[in-house]
């Protein structure tokens, strides 16, 4: 018998599929693939969708059905430009609450990515770059912060994986994470702040670039 997950379950892990790149900006959302894709009923799903929807991840066509929306450049600075704040606070919360323990792992993240671009592997780079932000968010713990920059990031995934691709972009955005990470692991929650904040504006100059 089918255990029929919560809607918001089901919008979760649509969610994280999309910023996973697993669906791409433009793809049809078919209710009926969804629903044996995630072993939920059609009305769970329909439910999901309208919640991504109002989040701004969706968009519901007539005649057509939902499909994953499509960002442009400009939109996608200006989420950046909010998530240039939002960064900014966990930073800061970060440096304010870590650990010895996780200012180590910062640390060797910051190693591997090092590595990462010197060997000159991107896509390993990417994934190392989205492990670090999520830490720093984990490491904050500001759960409204944490899903505001959940949604932001899966709107903008695939400007994302267009920068993340971009020929010298990894060697511009290394020692900007790794400065958040020094000032992460040093306590210093203002410095942590402005080191997040000067990365993300990077990130959009890049975009305006495009």
């Amino acid at each position: 018998m089918r255990t029929e997950e919560p809607e918001v379950a089901i919008a979760d892990q649509i969610r994280s599929a999309i910023l996973a790149g697993d669906f791409a900006p433009g793809q049809r959302l078919v209710e009926a693939e969804l629903s044996a894709r995630y072993d939920a009923s059609r009305g769970t799903v329909r439910s999901a969708l309208i919640d991504l929807t109002h989040a701004g991840l969706v968009e519901r066509i007539a005649n057509v059905g939902a499909r994953v929306r499509t960002v442009s450049v400009e939109e996608a600075i200006a989420i950046t430009e909010v998530r240039m704040v939002v960064e900014g606070l966990c930073a800061a919360k970060a440096a304010e609450r870590v650990t010895d323990a996780e200012a180590a792992e910062l640390r060797a993240l910051g190693r591997r990515m090092t590595e990462a671009v010197k060997g000159g592997e991107m896509m390993v780079y990417s994934q190392l770059n989205t492990t670090l932000h999520d830490r720093i968010c984990e490491i904050a713990a500001q759960p409204v912060a944490a899903e505001v920059l959940a949604n932001l990031r899966a709107r903008n995934v695939r400007h994302q994986f267009r920068l993340a691709l971009r020929p010298g972009r990894p060697q511009r955005s290394l020692p900007e994470h790794l400065a958040i990470i020094d000032e992460v692991c040093s306590r210093s929650p203002e410095g942590a702040e402005r080191a997040a904040r000067r990365h993300v504006a990077s990130v959009i100059d890049a975009l305006r670039e495009i």
